[in-house]
């Protein structure tokens, strides 16, 4: 599990990196407005793109459930169904993204000194989208046959060609904040092509072939079935966020800018939890393939336990030195007081975020996608809304925004360590029935 999981880690870490230098140059070369433009972009990115994503580990699910079981054809399949699937998407995604983009950021009160560079941002973005989402489909491949190193190695060479970009577009050139994206499309094109190298010139069982790239029935049914839960939820839970986003775009530049450059930082607090919950995801599907049920209780054990401490120990160290990081990306004095006020009521709490994640990745490890999508859309979503949308009317402090997120990782917690418990109890059942 560990072996697995920290290549993982390595390449969160990396594009975690490489999204906070968009931020980090802008804000010290450019200022307040565009540091607000680029750093407020992840929720509304994650709307458009969250559905696909979530999709992806759904064929991730299957195509380790095919590896573990040895059915070699079956994978082949699902893998070149996977891919026709990601390159669909990516064109999709393009065209509604450029064409939605001034109307979304409009929805969500986005600042008027701050509307035209966003929108110069997102389109710039979103035209390059067809490489984010075949990366993402090409390293839930390999991931899903157990290779996490390689896609950690092609972040690696995206994040240093990233940071070289952004140098040279921002601060050499001086080509403003539409050159950030670009140079992280560039850097995801780079990804992406590194990827389906390994992929089409691989010798082992997993190996793609263009020519049978293609939409196969039995297996898109499955990756639909398995991906459309996760992927309604990502789409609904990045609604959510997009909904506290707007909240937050109610108060001024400042807030846009302090919490976007908070977000910054705790996507590092993500590292581990995202890294564990996919592992915890390839590890159960494989094992449950192969009959494994004591290596899936083992790995869940493991999983459980270290996610929620590494999550904890980063929130500590957020809490503690978010004056200092958040003064990194704009050192304004309203700027950084949005920022340490964000910090300071969430990064204590990450431990509920890793815990949520970790198990709802074991349940749709398990072929049970729908029960996370059930618990996630009803208290990371309907239930996040309604209290931001009742609360600030009664309360209008932006405090009230930031405790959305503990109050609800908080319930969440509770009602995954329920399900968990029951379903500990059945593995080779729920095996059985998948």
């Amino acid at each position: 599990m560990l072996t697995f999981a920290l290549p993982i880690f390595f390449s969160n870490l990396f594009q975690q990196l490489y999204n906070a230098v968009d931020s980090l140059i802008v804000g010290n070369f450019i200022g307040r407005p565009a540091l607000a433009a680029v750093s407020s972009s992840s929720s509304m990115i994650m709307l458009l793109i969250g559905f696909i994503n979530g999709v992806s580990l759904g064929a991730g699910v299957l195509i380790a459930r095919y590896y573990g079981a040895e059915d070699e054809e079956r994978m082949s399949r699902a893998i070149h169904t996977t891919v026709a699937l990601g390159l669909c998407a990516g064109a999709a995604l393009t065209v509604l993204g450029v064409a939605l983009t001034p109307q979304l950021l409009r929805w969500i009160g986005t600042p008027t000194d701050v509307i035209d560079s966003s929108i110069l941002y997102f389109r710039v973005y979103f035209l390059g989208s067809s490489a984010v989402v075949l990366y993402n489909m090409g390293a839930s491949i390999l991931q899903s046959v157990g290779d996490s190193r390689s896609p950690m190695k092609y972040l690696l060479a995206a994040s240093a060609a990233n940071v070289v970009l952004d140098l040279l577009f921002v601060a050499v050139l001086n080509l403003g904040v539409g050159s950030a994206a670009l140079a992280t499309i560039l850097s995801q094109c780079l990804s992406a092509f590194l990827a389906f190298r390994k992929l089409t010139r691989t010798g082992e069982c997993y190996k793609v072939t263009w020519r049978r790239v293609g939409f196969q029935g039995p297996a898109f049914r499955q990756i639909i079935t398995l991906g459309l839960p996760s992927g309604v939820q990502n789409s609904v839970i990045s609604l959510a966020n997009v909904i506290v986003q707007a909240n937050i775009n109610s108060f001024d530049s400042a807030a846009m800018a302090g919490c976007g450059a908070y977000s910054r930082i705790e996507g590092f607090a993500f590292l581990p939890v995202t890294c564990f919950a996919l592992a915890l995801s390839t590890f159960v599907s494989q094992n449950l393939g192969a009959r494994r049920f004591d290596r899936v209780r083992a790995g869940m054990r493991f999983g459980l336990l270290c996610s929620p401490l590494l999550a904890e120990v980063i929130g500590v160290i957020i809490f503690t030195a978010s004056p200092v990081l958040v003064a990194a990306f704009n050192s304004e004095p309203e700027v950084v007081a949005f920022g340490v006020a964000y910090a300071r009521t969430v990064s204590l709490f990450y431990c509920l975020l890793s815990f949520s994640h970790c198990s709802a990745g074991i349940l749709r490890g398990m072929g049970r996608p729908i029960v996370p999508m059930a618990i996630m859309l009803s208290v990371w979503c309907a239930l996040r809304i309604t209290y931001i949308t009742v609360t600030v009317r009664l309360i209008p402090d932006i405090r009230v925004v930031y405790w959305a997120y503990p109050l609800t990782w908080s319930i969440s917690s509770v009602l995954f360590a329920l399900c968990l418990w029951r379903l500990l109890r059945h593995i080779p059942a729920v095996e059985a029935q998948n």
